[in-house]
């Protein structure tokens, strides 16, 4: 009876830890198939229906929308959008890693105040702070001001409504989203394996790269699917940083929706970006996991 009732407790014991998972997942689980796997089921039913003659859609099912989107003119906006979005990323990560990494070394008492200073634009409204590039980069702006203020120039230079000015915009509006995580992965490394690199003869550089970027890398790449997913379907920034000129994906997809009213093509192209986002997280988990493994290998 004592190693049938064992056997009995312990199965209760393992289904008890098993519902309490269930019942704390259950919201998070419930609130993403809704509002997240609901949506994007619809989005991807819809690609292969009819646009209506106004508007709307014709249930009829057509692969013409696919076509369409292989054309040379949307196939160049989504790479425009992967080029625009990837140097976003880039300037974020080159600025973004060595911030995180200062503030990790500092004394305890002055992190939080730092970390505070980088969210602090997220306390304001994001049409605002782009607005607010619009006063720094035209002709008569900030930039120009100073530059030729100080004899660098002779004339202002055309920094608004251009690619660059939407690069610009969006590293400022997703830099603090690098700054996290990647801070995240900095401050938990433990200081003594650093401290074994140099015992062991390895200078700063060779420590940095043989130890620390390794070690902190999961973030790294956190950060980068967090400021290139929303760049990529961001429309205000090109929308106001580029005066029009500069069209990503995030606006062809607006326009179809609201402009053009042709709701099977839009979701064709919210369908490829969906699924080029999906590919980049199952890139970024891959290589996170095998950084983990490497590292307790």
């Amino acid at each position: 009876m004592a190693p049938r009732t064992a056997r009995r407790t312990g199965g209760a014991a393992t289904r008890g830890p098993r519902g309490e998972r269930l019942a704390l997942l259950a919201p998070g689980l419930l609130y993403l198939a809704l509002f997240v796997g609901v949506p994007v089921l619809l989005v991807l039913a819809t690609t292969v229906l009819r646009r209506g003659r106004f508007g709307g859609l014709v249930f009829e099912p057509t692969l013409d929308n696919f076509s369409r989107a292989l054309q040379p003119v949307y196939v160049g906006v989504l790479l425009d959008s992967l080029v625009i979005a990837g140097l976003a990323t880039l300037l974020a990560a080159l600025i973004g890693y060595p911030v995180a990494h200062g503030i990790a070394r500092l004394p305890q008492r002055w992190r939080t105040t730092a970390l505070i200073l980088v969210v602090l634009p997220f306390w304001t409204n994001f049409l605002i702070r782009t607005y607010a590039w619009i006063v720094l980069l035209n002709s008569q702006g900030l930039v120009n001001d100073a530059l030729v203020g100080i004899g660098l120039l002779d004339s202002p230079l055309t920094l608004l409504y251009t690619p660059g000015a939407v690069v610009v915009g969006l590293f400022y509006a997703y830099l603090p989203l690098m700054v996290l995580p990647v801070y995240a992965s900095v401050v938990r490394l433990d200081p003594e394996l650093p401290e074994a690199a140099a015992n062991l003869g390895a200078g700063r550089v060779r420590t940095f790269f043989d130890v620390t970027l390794p070690l902190t890398l999961p973030g790294l790449l956190t950060g980068v699917i967090f400021v290139f997913v929303p760049s990529l379907g961001n429309f205000v920034v090109p929308e106001l940083l580029g005066g029009g000129k500069t069209v990503m994906v995030g606006n062809l997809v607006r326009d179809q929706f609201l402009k053009a009213r042709d709701w099977p093509f839009g979701s064709v192209l919210a369908g490829a970006v969906i699924v080029l986002l999906v590919v980049l997280f199952a890139l970024q988990a891959a290589a996170a996991r095998r950084v983990s493994t490497t590292g307790r290998a």
